[in-house]
């Protein structure tokens, strides 16, 4: 299991906080350092059964300046959108889970984190 992190916020310190709590097992990823790659960003938007709008934190300032708003949301502009998290990854909705068993969630709730936790097996 891994968790895509920003220590500054406070989802993800509680997601953590209940991994823990659970003694998962898990890998600390600080995506804002450890930036995904384009390819890392759509194995787990697969791995989510999500589009990249649909992880993409449109009120940041970087959004903005992007214009992403006005941006196409289909199947011609998922390629532009990928890049944009990948070049801004302050973009990217967090925390995001990936599970042992190949799916991944976004725990911004406890639920969605012990769901995660289901899937290790």
């Amino acid at each position: 299991m891994e968790i895509w992190i920003n220590p500054a916020c406070s989802k993800c310190r509680s997601a953590l906080t209940l991994l823990d709590a659970e003694g998962a097992d898990y890998t600390v990823r600080r995506y804002l350092e450890d930036v995904p790659t384009e390819d890392e960003i759509r194995d787990v938007l697969d791995r989510l059964g999500l589009e990249p709008w649909d992880i993409t934190r449109t009120q940041e300032a970087d959004a903005e300046e992007l214009g992403l708003k006005d941006w196409p949301r289909d199947s011609d502009a998922r390629d532009r959108w990928v890049t944009a998290l990948a070049g801004h990854p302050r973009l990217i909705q967090r925390p995001i889970i990936t599970a042992q068993d190949g799916t991944a969630v976004v725990g911004r709730s406890e639920e969605a984190v012990r769901d995660a936790l289901t899937r290790e097996g």
